[in-house]
Parts: structure tokens; C-alpha cells; sequence
């Protein structure tokens, strides 16, 4: 089984801005139940599905699959509930690890998310000085729950 280990964080501040390129995300959710979803993401050319356990503490269960972009977007377009959650992903390399620094877009403007992936829920990391208040385990933060509330300012 796949597990994705990873703390989340709200961005403070642009000193991230050029640390990384960014890549547009869209992405909808066509189950979400009990903390268990499953999504539909395109990423430029490439289209993937993703079902993802509840999470307990920093991880869950995640298996995700390529499939066709084209069969991405018309999930996306008839099966996936409203509003579609956009973004600008930026992956910013420091040192062992690779920040994901999300900016929100659509419904969900104005919000800024970092998080980092973990090999265990115990591994001592680097706070870099862009990083705000910890929100792992916030659920008004998941991505999933972002389609039910959006963000406001």
C-alpha cells in the first residue's frame, strides 16, 4: 500500500516566488466521503486519478494512476462536484526536500499553501522563513473540503 506522509503550512510573505517555476494545476473531487476521495487532476498533458484513505495524524492511504488528459478533462467537465479546485503549483527544492507551494486561484483565491512530503511522521525538518502556521491538521485546508467551503479572505 501507498502512504503519503506530509505536514501543510500557510505561506507567508513572495520570498518563495523565485525558488521555483510554476505548474498549472485543475483538479475535482467525483467522491468524497468520510475523509476518503477520490480525484481527478490534469497537469499539463498528462491526466491522473487519485483515491486517497482518511487521514490519521500526517498520513493516509494514496494510490494514483496516469490516465489520458483526455479522459481527465471530461471527468473533470461531468462527473467532478463544484467549484473545480485551480492552482499554480511551485516545487521548490530544499535541501533532501521539495516544498510544494500551492497558489489558489477560482473559488479559493487569495489562499497559499506549502506542504512537504515526509518519509516518517517523525523526520526533523527545515522550516524555511516563507513558512507560516502549521495547518496539517485543519481540515478547511484539505484540498477535498476547499470544494465543499471555499476559501475566503
Amino acid at each position: 500500500m501507498a502512504t503519503e506522509i506530509e505536514r501543510k503550512f500557510l505561506v507567508k510573505g513572495d520570498g518563495w516566488r523565485s525558488l521555483g517555476v510554476g505548474e498549472i494545476y485543475r483538479q475535482g473531487y467525483i467522491a468524497n466521503n468520510n475523509g476518503r476521495t477520490v480525484r481527478v487532476r490534469v497537469v499539463g498533458e498528462q491526466g491522473y486519478l487519485t483515491i486517497k484513505g482518511s487521514t490519521t495524524g500526517m498520513k493516509r492511504a494514496e494510490f494514483e494512476y496516469k490516465i489520458p488528459v483526455e479522459d481527465a478533462q471530461e471527468l473533470l467537465e461531468t462527473l467532478c462536484d463544484r467549484p473545480l479546485i485551480e492552482k499554480t503549483r511551485y516545487k521548490i527544492l530544499m535541501g533532501d526536500l521539495t516544498w510544494e507551494v500551492d497558489e489558489f486561484w477560482g473559488e479559493n483565491q487569495g489562499l497559499i499553501l506549502a506542504e512537504v512530503e515526509l518519509e516518517t511522521e517523525y523526520q526533523n525538518i527545515d522550516i524555511p522563513d516563507w513558512i507560516g502556521e502549521e495547518v496539517t491538521s485543519d481540515p478547511r485546508y484539505y484540498n477535498s473540503n476547499l470544494v465543499k467551503n471555499p476559501f475566503k479572505l
